[in-house]
């Protein structure tokens, strides 16, 4: 069936979950233009990757009966379980919280968290294996608990979209897992903090914290477009964050993760800062078979400011970033662009703004030989050939000319000395027009 004709009338199950059913606005249509519905939006043709094909659409054609408003991560969590296929509108209002009983919530009988300390203490467990025993296996359980309470699972045909300037999502993980047509639009999403993280004494010389949850994960989906959100660390940036065993009690993992055969994505006029690993195209270098001819990705106008490292990290996918601007404000930061293996990026016109003492050869990095191509970006304002002047710096690393493809689904382009303005004034959340 057609998913633009898609109707399903379940308006006595949704007043079941006690969920608002909100007719569309009047005069509503399929495309967006200052003064239309932004729930109605669709991605503009040729406006990246997620244009290819049948386009994205989401949840523009939703029938009333399928447009829902939530107020709470309760409601928002039910409206995307609410039963049917055809195409769905979610429309937040306010910041939903999936985590407001705390962690205590999740905690399983008998954890202890100073216990746990002083069972893995290195001085008495050691760097040579991997943690076990009664607190870990409790640790664990009570992850699976907050995973559980915090994974919010996205159906096909749906757009999520915040109302008004101060929608969002703190705490929360959106998983847009093994579907196609999702849009998500206009929420601030603060990434969650993992209540249990793990020790593992064998990551690296010293071990290391790890933790889980992504703000927004897009796992092996197609047709996604993702606009005009703001993802941040909010309250909580590493730098409020403990150190246990002489390592950063990291709470986060990335904002953005696009995995596991995702393909035909569009990431526009978002804002990506405060963070760590932000965002990540491939989870593995050893998923060839899944991600090889997929993870095409397309970013554009969208800000990274004060973020460390992977702006993207990139794997296997052909990825045209165009029209970003790089706000970097200083240490800590590792590099913007992650070259991994058998990626495929197209860097192009894109702004980089760096703090005094940041040289240009860091905004690239190789982890894995493969080609990048760079062109027509601007450094501080001025021009810079990105490759060149990372070869020259970091000749240990050096990387190779030409990614070998040529993207053609571009709309608006601007030039790359403009675009610290354009998208310092309208990229991120409550920015809609």
């Amino acid at each position: 069936m057609n998913r633009r004709t898609r109707r399903g009338a379940v308006a006595a199950a949704a007043l079941a979950l006690g969920i608002t059913v909100t007719a569309p606005a009047a005069g509503a249509h399929a495309g967006h233009r200052p003064g239309g519905d932004p729930a109605r939006a669709v991605l503009p043709a040729g406006d990246g990757w997620a244009a290819l094909g049948t386009g994205t659409t989401g949840g523009s054609a939703a029938a009333p009966s399928r447009v829902f408003t939530v107020t709470t991560w309760e409601e928002f969590r039910a409206a995307l379980a609410a039963p049917g296929t055809g195409p769905r509108i979610v429309r937040v209002v306010g910041t939903l919280d999936a985590t407001a009983a705390g962690c205590g919530a999740f905690a399983a009988p008998g954890y202890d968290f100073a216990r746990y300390l002083a069972d893995y203490d290195p001085a008495v467990w050691g760097y040579e294996k991997e943690v076990s025993g009664p607190q870990e296996e409790l640790r664990a359980a009570s992850a699976a608990a907050q995973a559980r309470a915090i994974k919010a699972q996205v159906p096909a045909d749906t757009t999520i979209v915040g109302v008004g300037r101060n929608a969002g999502i703190t705490g929360g993980s959106l998983q847009v897992q093994g579907v196609d047509n999702v849009v998500v639009r206009n929420l601030t999403l603060e990434s969650p903090l993992d209540c249990f993280p793990q020790w593992d004494p064998t990551d690296g010389a010293r071990g290391a914290w790890n933790s889980e949850y992504d703000s927004l994960v897009v796992h092996g989906s197609t047709h996604v477009w993702i606009d005009h959100n703001t993802f941040t660390d909010g309250a909580h940036p590493d730098s409020s964050l403990p150190s246990y065993f002489g390592e950063l009690y990291q709470r986060h993992d990335g904002e953005l993760d696009v995995v596991r055969g995702a393909d035909l994505v569009t990431v526009s006029w978002n804002v990506f800062k405060d963070h760590d690993k932000t965002l990540m195209i491939g989870n593995s270098d050893g998923a060839g078979a899944t991600d090889r001819g997929k993870l095409r990705v397309t970013l554009h106008h969208n800000l990274f400011d004060n973020v460390v490292e992977r702006a993207p990290r990139v794997r296997f996918g052909q990825v045209d970033a165009y029209n970003n601007h790089f706000l970097v404000r200083g240490a800590p930061y590792a590099y913007s662009l992650g070259i991994g293996q058998e990626s495929r990026l197209v860097a192009e016109k894109n702004a980089f703004t760096l703090a005094e003492g940041v040289p240009a050869g860091r905004i690239l990095k190789k982890w894995k030989d493969a080609p990048v191509t760079t062109a027509g970006n601007v450094v501080n304002g001025e021009p810079v050939d990105l490759l060149a002047v990372h070869n020259a710096q970091f000749p240990e690393e050096t990387l190779r000319a030409d990614a070998g493809w040529t993207p053609t689904l571009r709309t608006r382009v601007d030039h790359p000395r403009a675009v610290p303005g354009v998208v310092g004034h309208r990229a991120g959340a409550g920015r809609l027009r």
